[in-house]
């Protein structure tokens, strides 16, 4: 067996080896991490104990297994305070929430999907999968179509490329024709829906964050369930939700945040 293709020299490598930890979502042992590498054992082997030497990975000896290291999340904290939305869009969700009565999700673009960087709950009432950390399809949900919609052409192509397109419920648009179509109702309206798409049950409201030059780099949704609300319901909070985006992109000028990659 070679070693991947494609890798960026041992860093990119290395962190392939990452990347295959956390996607377990839990502690994992070496021989369920060989069976699913792209490399050969020795050499899975040394980037292993290297990330763990290093703090990157950690070692249960009891139960033989690796999980994502404290370094990890030391650095995980760095990248939140300085190239996230959340600390500047924080107390403007806080107050969206609050106003609304629902759960406010911010969200930004990372290689086709949309990361989930904050969240407001108003209410216990329902859950959602767009957690704090969490990833989700662009083609699908609120926040990811709006941002999708406001990209810049080249960059709009590429990222619809790495869509998958695959069909979470009913209501999922599952070819990029439909998508483009809808795009470019999103960018006449300033708002996108997520009718079900992505979670059937679950509704949303999303506008783009912009800086004043109209460079996108986030969104922020007001989600609910249909067992509360309509579409029409939460057309109703296009104001606040418009307020709170355009608050969070007057700030956002004046902090370092990326766009979409």
């Amino acid at each position: 067996m070679n070693d991947a293709p494609n890798a960026d020299g041992t860093v990119g490598k290395a962190m392939q080896v990452l990347d295959q930890v956390a996607s377990f979502r839990r502690a994992v042992r070496f021989s369920e991490l060989l069976a699913n590498s792209p490399f050969p054992k020795p050499t899975l082997y040394r980037f292993v104990q290297t990330l763990t030497n290093q703090g990157m990975l950690a070692f249960d000896p009891e139960r033989q297994t690796y999980s994502m290291g404290i370094r990890l999340v030391r650095l995980a904290h760095s990248a939140w305070r300085h190239s996230s939305l959340a600390p500047v869009a924080r107390p403007y969700i806080e107050a969206l929430a609050a106003k609304v009565g629902e759960a406010v999700h911010l969200a930004q673009f990372d290689n086709g999907h949309v990361l989930f960087v904050d969240r407001c709950k108003a209410t216990d009432q329902f859950e959602t999968l767009a957690q704090a950390g969490k990833i989700a399809p662009g083609y699908c949900t609120g926040v990811g179509k709006v941002i999708l919609a406001f990209m810049p052409q080249i960059e709009q192509n590429r990222a619809l490329d790495q869509q998958a397109y695959k069909a979470y419920t009913p209501f999922t648009l599952t070819n990029r024709a439909a998508l483009l179509t809808e795009l470019a109702q999103i960018k006449a309206d300033g708002v996108a829906y997520d009718r079900e798409e992505h979670e059937q049950g679950i509704i949303s409201i999303a506008c783009p964050i912009l800086t004043g030059q109209g460079r996108v780099v986030g969104a922020v949704s007001i989600a609910s369930s249909t067992n509360r609300y309509t579409i029409d319901d939460l057309e109703k909070q296009r104001p606040n939700l418009l307020k709170s985006a355009n608050l969070i992109g007057s700030e956002a000028e004046l902090w370092q945040v990326p766009t979409w990659s």
